[in-house]
């Protein structure tokens, strides 16, 4: 088949279908009603002999087919549109566009206040969304579009998803003052002791764990909970450690807790963000990991800062 006697207009209903799982809301984000929209679809799946999408409840589920189909497709419609805009530019101060950032809860809480405090004036019509991606769909959910950033530790992803280094720094270990370690720790004591994970994942290792592993140990995880404050202030009236990156013990915690190094010589903080190759050329996705990037960096000498007092 060739491309001249396709409807190329079909991979763009093909493309809002995968991003919003609806036949409905891609209707309403083409500006079509819903009957074009999966008259549209019957074509597709006619000319392909793929059904290209299956109903699961209320969400339109992509098949191997789609799933396969969606990085080239993508990557053709953003050259389109590039070869469309006058200088392949992006107007940031005109766009009307919502970016979804994957983001830890530390690092939401030092990010999101200085992206939004820049794109207040800057870009107007831009809205940020933050969320937790498990990082078993982190690749599922950058290539099809619906997350466009995301940062999280190391993690072996496809060759499509391109990433960085972006904060590397020390873990310090937090205790009450009367805990039985605070005279003094190493890696037996850490190991034996009961700790507190702060993670809004339902399981799953935390940052600290995955540099546990890789030596080989694995610490007693008593309490899991969502956000740091309440992890301190369980620290502050039980036996529990709670493992934090340096930099955020320093702007979180209250007196009253002593820190310890993260112990044995183990690897401290690294973070990397992560995004789909084929969002590199993208000026607005562009435009968005620059701005990123930049607040990342001040993090990191931030970071620099904490580790010279640990």
């Amino acid at each position: 088949m060739h491309v001249s006697r396709f409807d190329l207009n079909l991979f763009v209903v093909f493309d809002a279908i995968y991003t919003e799982g609806s036949l409905t809301r891609a209707a309403k984000v083409l500006n079509l009603t819903q009957p074009a929209v999966s008259h549209a679809l019957a074509r597709l799946r006619a000319r392909l002999n793929d059904p290209l999408f299956v109903r699961q409840g209320s969400r339109m589920v992509p098949t191997a087919r789609a799933r396969a189909m969606v990085s080239p497709v993508r990557h053709a419609l953003g050259g389109f549109q590039r070869c469309l805009s006058e200088e392949g530019g992006f107007d940031a101060s005109e766009a009307e566009r919502t970016f979804v950032l994957g983001l830890r809860d530390g690092l939401e809480a030092r990010l999101l206040p200085a992206l939004m405090s820049q794109f207040m004036d800057e870009a107007p019509g831009i809205k940020l969304q933050s969320l937790t991606v498990s990082r078993r769909q982190m690749a599922t959910e950058l290539a099809s579009g619906r997350l466009d950033l995301a940062c999280d530790v190391m993690l072996a992803l496809p060759e499509a998803i391109e990433h960085q280094v972006v904060l590397e720094g020390p873990l310090v270990v937090l205790m009450r003052e009367s805990h039985p370690l605070a005279q003094g720790m190493d890696l037996p004591d850490y190991l034996a002791a009961q700790h507190v994970l702060v993670s809004s994942r339902r399981e799953g290792p935390g940052l600290e764990d995955f540099g546990l592993a890789r030596q080989g140990y694995r610490r007693h995880i008593r309490l899991r909970c969502q956000h740091y404050q309440a992890a301190l202030s369980t620290v502050q009236q039980t036996d529990l450690l709670l493992t934090m990156p340096a930099s955020l013990a320093g702007q979180l915690s209250d007196q009253g807790l002593v820190w310890k190094p993260f112990p044995g010589g183990l690897p401290g903080l690294e973070m990397h963000l992560y995004w789909h190759r084929d969002q590199s050329a993208d000026p607005a996705h562009s435009w968005l990991r620059q701005r990123v990037l930049a607040q990342l960096e001040v993090m990191q000498n931030d970071i620099q800062l904490s580790a010279s007092a640990v």
